[in-house]
């Protein structure tokens, strides 16, 4: 099995074609919430500032039809019928309402996640109180309730307000092993909060911040001698260590005697270890408009949060698996780990960021992508099963901004996409008009069409992008639109351009005067910060 790579496609499918059994080490995953929302992709102009255009990249809300109900029946006649109890209760007890869709189309994609998990491996499902209940019996059925771990709770800071009931502050993330006792986990602590120093902690001679601990533990125990004196415990407790231990604990000045006498152990600040993290996790901020890593996914969840799942959960080298990986926030945080990686999303739109997001973070690295075209053929064939999908691929390819479509938010004006580009210190910034077609039966008519959109936007330059050969009167309508000539650039730029998909294969890119990218960059990860199995001590904010 290939790691390392994105799969493009439904993840349902991709698992079952690519994935043997026992192949993953940890799975994380942030399925759509059944939130009833739209959520969009925000660009940005080549100003920095947000576009006008947004792309919905997947609308969060189900509906009970033939996809659900078939992957109802999926369940019902399959192997695990603890499963198809537990789900088919829900489903008549909700009368097949959106959220037994939703809990239908994600039983077998669970199902199939406990397959594909190894022995020593855990799955973190990242969920909303809307539905975290439901989950957590469809997981009970498959992963078997003994092998429940956590409930956690990530408290978002930004909550959703209401005025007619407490604000919703908090996601859930339902943690399961393969098989508990075999499942590797090892507990995260983090820095001592700088007011709980001020207030617990004094120094000593030498500057050394110090505090005082009990030394006693429950359950009676016998008197031992501290200093040459014995000295009982209280009722009910007894002494921590042995004699022998409490003797080099003394000599060392690791117990002193407090002004009442009782032994005390002396804790230095500089050999504690801090907190040891629970399932309550409140020192983790979800992104906010101003956040560096922020890349404009309206889900896109903190990359500290992933780091530290992957931290706790796995070791250097361990396949991570996000099958909704969305804007890939795991996968991000798997490779500055050190940890293999495998990252599903059905849309194109997701996999072209997670792509542009690695490139960008990771210089020099190169992103395999499975199951996108990578020829005529597959790109003939992603048009007729999905234009619009087809549409984002192809604008890809090109640097382009998708604009329009079924899943368009806000104004496209007959425009498919925009490709900034840069005429020089005086013009600055324009946008190229980008038109896609799909369609086998592409004319002259095109061109003309294209041509009223540039001029209708007020801009200079066109580009069609094409599944097939334009004919002889679009290649001369293009020439007779003539050429922009830039001082700037030094030369004449068509303003008219057609290319296709099979050029696009063959390496060829639009002649265009390239400016800023539109896609949000991620900050560059920089030599080996956050690397290692060591790091297991988080430095408080």
């Amino acid at each position: 099995m290939r790691t390392n790579v994105l799969y493009y496609g439904d993840n349902l499918e991709v698992m079952r074609e690519y994935f043997p059994d026992d192949s993953v080490d940890i799975v994380y995953l942030d399925p759509p919430f059944n939130s009833k929302r739209s959520y969009n992709v925000l660009y940005r102009e080549s100003t920095g500032a947000a576009s006008e255009a947004q792309v919905e990249a997947f609308e969060d809300s189900w509906r009970w039809g033939e996809p659900a109900a078939a992957a109802y029946h999926q369940v019902m006649i399959g192997a695990n019928s603890e499963v198809a109890r537990i789900l088919g209760a829900i489903v008549e007890g909700l009368r097949r309402s959106d959220i037994a869709a939703y809990l239908s189309m994600m039983t077998p994609r669970l199902i199939e996640l406990h397959r594909v998990m190894r022995e020593t491996s855990s799955l973190y499902l990242h969920c909303d109180p809307t539905s975290s209940h439901y989950l957590k019996l469809l997981l009970d059925s498959i992963f078997g309730a003994s092998n429940f771990l956590n409930e956690i709770t990530w408290e978002r800071f930004n909550f959703h307000s209401d005025a007619r009931r407490w604000g919703r502050i908090h996601d859930v993330m339902l943690v399961y092993a393969k098989n508990v006792g075999r499942h590797r986990f090892r507990p995260i602590r983090k820095g001592y909060d700088p007011e709980y120093i001020r207030t617990h902690f004094k120094r000593d001679k030498d500057g050394r911040l110090y505090r005082l601990d009990n030394a006693l533990a429950e359950g009676q125990g016998p008197a031992r001698r501290f200093f040459g004196e014995f000295i009982q415990p209280r009722k009910g407790t007894h002494w921590r260590w042995s004699q022998e231990r409490i003797d080099k604990m003394c000599a060392d000045g690791k117990i002193v005697l407090t002004s009442r006498g009782k032994p005390a152990v002396v804790r230095y600040l500089d050999e504690m270890m801090g907190h040891t993290i629970g399932d309550v996790w409140s020192d983790i901020p979800e992104i906010n408009s101003q956040a560096k890593e922020r890349l404009g996914y309206n889900t896109q969840k903190p990359l500290k949060l992933l780091e530290r799942i992957l931290m706790a959960s796995s070791d250097e080298g361990d396949v991570v698996l996000d099958p909704f990986c969305g804007c890939g926030t795991a996968v991000h945080a798997a490779q500055k780990l050190s940890r293999r990686w495998i990252g599903i999303d059905i849309t194109y739109l997701a996999i072209n960021l997670i792509d542009r997001r690695l490139r960008d973070a990771f210089p020099g690295m190169e992103v395999d992508v499975i199951r996108e075209p990578t020829d005529l053929a597959g790109a003939s064939d992603l048009a007729k099963r999905d234009r619009y999908q087809f549409q984002w691929w192809a604008l890809a390819k090109v640097n382009g901004q998708p604009v329009g479509g079924k899943r368009k938010k806000g104004p496209d004006r007959g425009v498919d996409g925009v490709i900034p580009v840069f005429l020089g210190p005086e013009e600055g910034y324009r946008n190229v008009i980008v038109s896609v077609k799909s369609g086998e039966n592409v004319s002259v008519d095109d061109i003309h069409k294209l041509i009223s959109v540039v001029e209708l936007e007020k801009s200079i330059f066109g580009l069609l992008v094409t599944l097939t050969p334009p004919t002889k009167k679009m290649n001369a309508a293009t020439i007779e639109y003539g050429t922009y000539g830039s001082d700037f650039w030094g030369r004449e730029f068509k303003k008219i351009q057609i290319i296709t998909i099979q050029e696009i294969f063959a390496g060829r890119k639009p002649e265009l005067p390239w400016g800023k990218s539109p896609f949000a960059k991620a900050p560059i990860e920089r030599g080996d910060e956050g690397k290692g199995n060591g790091r297991l001590f988080e430095q408080f904010p």
